[in-house]
């Protein structure tokens, strides 16, 4: 009976690792070229993994909930249909994975057998395979939350935990003797700072419902970047008067032409550009007391899903390309997002990020920088308002478009003049929007 692997393919370039959320076929079923055969989690994207060959599914490799490498085989299949009266019955991970944990855990010796850690003992996130490793260990959820992780959002990994192992119980090597004092304490600190939960009591008609995978990872990411970065906001209000009389002549002809809306997100989004470019140490991020100086500019824009959970797409150079090359990249990016059709890599890489508040009726908010990146902006909702405006005549009150402004930045590393020159820089190119451009 000829058998063939269904490999964990390749996700994206920074995507190693992803975990098995649900197998959409039993042992013994048919398989068709190209049908689902198990949908798979990576970081915030759901994605279903077809398979190549037509066939039957001869066995699993892995389990529910199983973290897998990049590259391994997840399950057999088989060309031939499986023998009469043959029972289908999932297995465990295959030697190979079973032996790296297996050698980790002979290394060192185990004194205290530590108690299973469960999602509701800490707000970050562990795979599956972490958490083994870290009972077999003896590593309490204090140790974990102290270790520093390299994957995504910082999330400990399992080289992370191995690594952490052999130095298990030693102290901390001093820093270097040319460390400044307030570095030494940044540089020691834990990665995630302990925090003890509010005592919580349940009233009578409270209804428990547990968080979904994703709201888990949002929760951990919020936590995260607020205890990593010290958040200041910085408020301008702008007159998008000519902006809004653009787009509303343009609009139909654009979307009759291209079959697609023009919204205002690509708007504001070429003018973060612009301003980027005036102050690009606004594209930066932070490595202990390293400064990155980003050269790609990739924007990522905050998207709700249907679910009522958040996603943030990145168009990726966005100084490349034109107002109508932004205009595609948005709508694509969000209309695959609410329909979950987004890659890893879509949703990985951004440098600054926009979230249009104003979408919901919200004139400004004070939106959480996503990590590693340094700052936010938040566009409120467009209304008209009376202003004065300056005219050859003298001054005058007229009905203007106006929009709220919020930009929340890392105050390690930006600073309120840069911080608040930044959004200023944005306000006035959205202010002097060419009316008579073409798209």
């Amino acid at each position: 009976m000829a058998q063939v692997e269904l490999i964990m393919p390749k996700m994206g370039e920074s995507v190693n690792e992803a975990t098995i959320i649900k197998w959409l076929k039993n042992e013994g079923d048919k398989i068709a070229l190209d049908e689902p055969v198990l949908e798979i989690a990576t970081d915030k994207v759901d994605s279903e993994i077809p398979s190549p060959f037509e066939g039957f599914l001869a066995k699993k490799l892995f389990n529910d909930g199983d973290v897998v490498q990049v590259g391994k085989a997840v399950a057999l299949i088989s060309t031939e249909a499986p023998a009469a009266g043959t029972t289908s019955t999932t297995t465990t991970p295959p030697a190979a994975e079973k032996t790296v944990v297996a050698e980790t855990v002979a290394a060192t010796q185990v004194k205290n057998e530590a108690p299973a850690i469960k999602n509701g003992d800490t707000s970050r996130f562990y795979s599956p395979l972490v958490k083994s490793i870290a009972k077999q260990e003896g590593i309490s959820v204090a140790e974990l939350e102290s270790i520093s992780g390299s994957g995504a959002h910082g999330r400990v990994t399992k080289n992370d935990i191995l690594d952490y192992i052999p130095n298990k119980g030693k102290s901390v090597a001093a820093p270097a003797s040319n460390t400044t004092p307030f570095a030494q304490q940044q540089e020691s600190a834990p990665a995630v700072a302990q925090l003890k939960r509010p005592a919580l009591s349940l009233m009578g008609g409270d209804e428990i419902i547990e968080m979904d995978r994703m709201r888990k990872i949002i929760a951990e990411n919020m936590v995260m970047s607020k205890q990593v970065s010290p958040h200041v906001t910085s408020y301008v209000e702008a007159d998008v008067t000519n902006m809004v009389m653009w787009r509303e002549k343009f609009k139909k002809s654009f979307e009759k032409r291209e079959g697609e809306k023009l919204t205002f997100t690509p708007l504001i989004i070429e003018c973060i550009v612009k301003a980027i470019k005036d102050f690009p140490m606004i594209n930066i991020s932070v490595d202990g007391t390293k400064i990155i100086i980003r050269k790609n500019i990739n924007i990522g824009m905050a998207a709700a899903l249907p679910s009522g959970n958040l996603i943030v797409p990145v168009i990726k150079n966005a100084d490349r390309l034109n107002l109508l090359g932004i205009t595609k990249s948005v709508n694509d990016l969000a209309n695959r997002a609410r329909m979950n059709k987004l890659s890893p890599d879509e949703i990985q890489g951004g440098t600054y990020t926009l979230t249009n508040v104003g979408t919901f009726g919200n004139v400004m908010g004070t939106p959480i920088i996503p990590q590693p990146q340094v700052a936010i902006m938040a566009a409120g909702a467009i209304r008209k308002k009376p202003a004065v405006i300056e005219t050859s005549s003298g001054d005058a009150i007229a009905i203007r478009h106006m929009m709220f402004l919020s930009h929340a930045y890392d105050h390690r590393v930006v600073d309120g003049a840069l911080g608040g020159q930044f959004v200023r820089r944005v306000a006035d190119y959205l202010e002097q929007w060419d009316i008579n451009r073409e798209i």
